[in-house]
């Protein structure tokens, strides 16, 4: 034992022990998120909110990386993102009804075709957001082979969709 009562590390030098320093939830825009299961470089939060348009419940993960509590300024910017999010969905479906369109997505005539519908073949939007300021909009359900097995992926610059991509086991 060393002389502050506790075993001595094997290694010689203490991992530091992050688990008891983060808090179990955190809230943000009255929305109480809960400490999720990450690997251990990472915090994740989960929660699930209504849009603001009241019409539809979604989800909303916090992510900080490596592993402490949210800053003040990563969780304002999360409010912000709850605050508008139905602007933000819509945002990310034209951004996609557009985009992909591109023939590096490799969507079938059929799929295309969908782009043209009033209702894009994405649905259950959630969002995602880092610590270092940028997030994304999930879309968990589609028909298009994009999609499978986890959805699309919209990934947002501030307030303007710059990115999409049908997310595989890989990422």
């Amino acid at each position: 034992m060393s002389d502050s009562g506790a075993p001595p590390s094997s290694s010689g030098t203490e991992e530091p022990r992050v688990d008891a320093e983060l808090p179990e939830t955190v809230r943000i825009a009255g929305v109480v998120l809960r400490r999720v299961e990450s690997p251990p470089s990472l915090a994740c939060w989960a929660g699930d909110f209504m849009e603001p348009a009241g019409a539809v419940e979604t989800g909303i993960s916090l992510v900080i990386e490596p592993a402490a509590p949210p800053e003040e300024a990563t969780l304002q910017f999360a409010h912000d993102i709850v605050s508008r999010f139905d602007v933000f969905a819509d945002q990310a479906l034209e951004y996609c009804r557009t985009r992909l369109r591109e023939s590096h997505f490799g969507l079938t005539t059929e799929e295309l075709a969908w782009l043209d519908l009033p209702e894009l073949p994405l649905a259950v939007p959630e969002a995602i957001v880092w610590a270092d300021r940028t997030w994304a909009i999930r879309f968990t359900e589609s028909r298009l082979r994009l999609a499978d097995p986890y959805g699309v992926l919209v990934t947002f610059d501030g307030t303007r969709p710059v990115d999409v991509e049908g997310i595989d086991d890989g990422q």
